[in-house]
């Protein structure tokens, strides 16, 4: 069987990491403006101020999508650049660049999906506490109001937040991230509490506002779990695994069932619940109400995973990697198993149909003496993951896969260091070049992954 015919092929970005033109357009500044200011916090002190100078040159990169066949196209939203401060006064001219954004897709038979927090906290929302301010959950929702009201007439497809994990966790809890602190474990857990609520009031900002109805999803990541063995103790070894919370607290955001269970299930799993009673806030029955808001779509970004066997001592246990095993550019294992294993799990626990909203390799790119970008490493890569992808497609409601990522861009902390897009990106000029793996790309879309 394989993928369906109305299975959903496209690649996604985010705004900070190709916008640029962080200081025009009556943008206000976010976290990331502010935390790339401070020399020693990313790579060679890299910012996304130009990054991939998307703003002024989407319709060529629209163009390129087109020549790769892309059906769809995951982009957030920069809150900052349609509400400056976060809350009140709305910029236009960010509105103008988004719609006129959407509008060039749709000419292009592409279609576009929101993502609406890709981690652009606008900075004066950040100086009035941020995530830890409960008045967030407003202020998002306002903001997801106005995105349903100026956007929701032509597109359909939304996704709240990204990888909350992430922001979280790396932001606040090891500082590797915008705004680049380490609180205390308690104030992550509020802020966390804070960003569940805020998804849910976005969900019924989008529900009520929305100009038709709309498909809304959330797109969470983990490592994910796989067996060691097709073994029935090993399966069970690897799910246990997958839904358990992280054994180093003070890494705890890395998990699946902390930041799905509630959306999903309507309460946080009980074994994080016990474990981390004295760090948790005040935890309402209106608060769970408003967290598991029915959602249409369960997105998750999935790069690799852990491989899991059954314990002689009947508990799951990690299986060591071997020396050499090979790994990504940006040091990331190649674990293709897991767009198997993962949506399958996923699947079974949650039952809402699954997009994987990421997935990608970051390669040693170059051009090459004939003009090119040859990237055999990155077709290699995603010929054996969407291979595992295509086994799932069997088994479970899997609706769409988005490439990480269109083009090369700004990568957080490790700057221009490591290139993970379709497209190459000549950061001094410019100049976009097609890869050899979004040729790839094209033609495995035109066949459906019959050929894998």
């Amino acid at each position: 069987m394989g993928f369906g015919k109305e299975f959903v092929w496209g690649a996604a970005t985010s705004a900070y990491q190709i916008e640029g033109a962080a200081l025009e357009g009556g943008k206000g500044k976010h976290i990331w403006d502010v935390y790339t200011e401070n020399p020693g916090r990313v790579f060679d002190n890299h910012t996304g101020k130009v990054a991939c100078d998307h703003y002024h040159r989407f319709r060529e990169d629209v163009k390129l999508m087109k020549s790769i066949g892309l059906k769809a196209y995951r982009f957030s939203i920069d809150w900052s650049r349609v509400i400056p401060e976060g809350f009140g006064k709305v910029n236009e001219e960010g509105i103008v660049f988004y719609n006129q954004l959407i509008d060039t897709l749709l000419e292009n038979e592409i279609e576009p999906s929101i993502t609406l927090y890709h981690w652009e906290l606008p900075y004066e929302i950040y100086k009035r506490g941020g995530w830890m301010n409960p008045q967030i959950v407003e202020w998002f929702g306002a903001y997801a109001k106005l995105v349903a009201e100026r956007f929701s007439d032509r597109v359909t497809n939304y996704f709240t937040l990204n990888e909350p994990q992430c922001f979280v966790g790396l932001g606040f809890l090891t500082g590797e991230h915008a705004p680049g602190l380490k609180v205390p474990l308690q104030d992550t857990f509020e802020m966390a509490h804070n960003a569940m609520k805020a998804h849910g009031r976005a969900v019924q900002m989008l529900r009520q506002y929305g100009k038709q109805p709309l498909c809304v999803g959330y797109a969470p990541t983990c490592s994910m779990c796989y067996p060691e063995t097709e073994k029935t103790e090993d399966i069970e070894a690897a799910r246990q695994m997958l839904f358990s919370m992280q054994e180093d607290d003070q890494n705890w955001t890395w998990n699946v069932a902390w930041w799905s269970d509630p959306v999903l299930l309507g309460h946080y799993p009980e074994e994080g619940l016990k474990r981390y009673e004295k760090y948790l806030p005040k935890i309402t029955e209106e608060d769970m109400k408003l967290i598991a808001e029915p959602i249409d779509v369960y997105g998750q970004n999935i790069y690799n995973g852990r491989c899991i066997r059954m314990g002689k001592d009947g508990k799951p246990e990690e299986v060591k990697r071997y020396e050499g095993f090979p790994r990504t550019a940006i040091g990331w294992p190649v674990t293709p198993e897991c767009l198997y294993w993962g949506p399958k799990f996923l699947y079974e626990r949650y039952g809402k149909p699954v997009y994987i909203t990421e997935n990608g390799i970051s390669c040693h790119d170059v051009v090459s003496l004939d003009g090119k970008v040859h990237d055999p490493n990155r077709i290699d890569f995603l010929a054996r993951y969407l291979h595992e992808l295509k086994r799932a497609a069997d088994e479970i409601d899997l609706r769409g896969y988005f490439q990480w990522s269109l083009m090369d861009n700004f990568e957080w902390s490790k700057g221009y260091s490591e290139r993970f897009g379709l497209i190459y990106v000549d950061y001094q000029t410019q100049e976009r070049i097609v890869k050899d793996s979004g040729y790839w790309y094209r033609d495995m879309i035109q066949n459906n992954g019959e050929n894998l």
